[in-house]
């Protein structure tokens, strides 16, 4: 009864913010209402901290975040963060259209200007909702699962300041556009619920990037969702960054719909966070839809990383290909879940997926777990996941060439990690992914005692 009084008490912080939240939000009635029952969703279920039956998070513990009252940020001051901070620590290039959001909000005067011309619109979603009503009615909400996931109904509740990206039919040449969210220093426990909204129109490329980045070591949570939308013939390249405090809590979702013809290639990267999941979900649903996920996660210390991905194969002659890589060291915790769903009649199908993992610590743990789960009968797909430290005999080839240990460990690292990020087909990102990895080997040497040494 204890329990259940204090986790109603640490929901109340939730509800009570949705009171205030609501009277100054703006919005259509169509979007008052998705926000409502995301609230009475969120109010219903909660966050999934259950132990028994729980399978989706059993290997994630998220007690420490329900426990935990965080507040809504109504007020960011204007000059809580610069453009100077932002460029010393993120992925930077001014040919970029970068949308800026600190706690959550919108900062107009960190962002690249607004564009709405060409076929191509990126804006705050919530400037967008007159000019762009139909497209985000017709689109936003429609792909999460927010009756199922607490994390999500959440989010949907608060949505405000989010990001809308729009290429129409037939467009090519497009910049890059990066969503960069911002986590500054506050004296609190705050939450942020970044939401994204990408559509891309038929026959059209598009380059996209989201950044989640922290300014501050104190405790925070981020709850953020994204829905990429990819119409016939529609190709979007997709990257990713987690780069949060030590102390922080990261829980999001990226639904990706994409229908015939359509290419979704994704690279993430992921360091940091006491708790952070990064759940994708791609729903192959029109013939010669293909989808390439690749990722890299490196944890250390007591951190926990939990990569969730799973990949619906909707429609026949459909391809995915899932690979991702982790380094762990310390007492740092990793959870690799890959499911594809080979649906029935979905036939002529390819499927591949691979999680391969550097143990760096004794006490440090994986928990990986592919499936493949095929209800048709005309389909080549493979999975398989391998976990372990460097062999001795690779080690000591390196020091019979004269390298001492360290030099040695970091060469076998970056060995390992570059697989992924030499695939970055972005240069700036890329570049950015090769310096900022470089910088944080020194706390990932071997730390495992090897067999006859002390």
């Amino acid at each position: 009864m204890t329990q259940q009084v204090e986790k109603r008490e640490k929901y109340d912080q939730y509800l009570a913010d949705f009171e205030t939240f609501k009277k100054s939000a703006n919005g259509h009635t169509w979007l008052n209402e998705i926000r409502t029952t995301g609230l009475s969703t969120f109010n219903a279920t909660g966050f999934p901290t259950a132990t028994r039956g729980n399978e989706e998070w059993r290997f994630t513990n998220v007690g420490p975040i329900a426990r935990k009252a965080f507040t809504y940020p109504f007020k960011v001051s204007a000059d809580s963060v610069t453009k100077e901070q932002l460029k010393a620590i993120a992925p930077w290039d001014d040919k970029w259209t970068t949308l800026v959001f600190v706690d959550g909000r919108f900062d107009e005067n960190l962002s690249s200007p607004a564009i709405q011309k060409n076929g191509v619109t990126v804006s705050n979603l919530d400037a967008a909702l007159d000019s762009e009503k139909g497209l985000i009615e017709q689109h936003l909400g429609r792909y999460v699962e927010s009756d199922k996931n607490g994390f999500t109904a959440v989010n949907t509740a608060f949505l405000r300041d989010g990001a809308l990206v729009k290429i129409a039919d037939n467009t090519e040449d497009t910049p890059p556009v990066h969503l960069l969210f911002v986590s500054s220093e506050r004296s609190e426990p705050f939450v942020a619920y970044p939401r994204s909204l990408v559509v891309v129109g038929k026959n059209s490329k598009a380059t996209l990037m989201e950044s989640y980045i922290s300014l501050t070591e104190n405790g925070y949570f981020t709850d953020g969702v994204a829905e990429i939308v990819l119409q016939d013939g529609a190709q979007v390249d997709h990257f990713r960054l987690m780069r949060e405090a030590a102390q922080a809590y990261h829980i999001t979702t990226t639904q990706v719909h994409q229908s015939k013809d359509s290419t979704f290639n994704s690279t993430s990267f992921a360091r940091g966070s006491s708790i952070a999941r990064n759940q994708i979900h791609v729903a192959l649903d029109g013939p010669g839809a293909a989808c390439t996920l690749k990722g890299l996660y490196l944890t250390d210390g007591s951190e926990h990383i939990d990569n969730n991905i799973n990949i619906d194969h909707l429609k026949p002659h459909t391809n995915s290909d899932l690979f991702f890589k982790g380094i762990l060291a310390g007492k740092s915790k990793a959870v690799f879940s890959g499911r594809v769903i080979v649906h029935k009649d979905a036939q002529k199908v390819l499927a591949n997926q691979s999680d391969k993992n550097l143990i760096l610590s004794e006490n440090a743990r994986i928990n990986t777990k592919p499936m493949l789960l095929i209800y048709a009968d005309d389909v080549k797909c493979a999975h398989g996941a391998t976990a372990g430290a460097v062999s001795d005999d690779v080690i000591f080839y390196m020091l019979s060439r004269g390298l001492d240990m360290e030099t040695a460990t970091r060469y076998l690292i970056q060995g390992f990690a570059h697989e992924v990020i030499d695939g970055i087909p972005l240069d700036g990102f890329r570049d950015y992914m090769d310096t900022y990895f470089v910088e944080s080997l020194p706390a990932y040497t071997f730390q495992m005692k090897r067999p006859g040494r002390n």
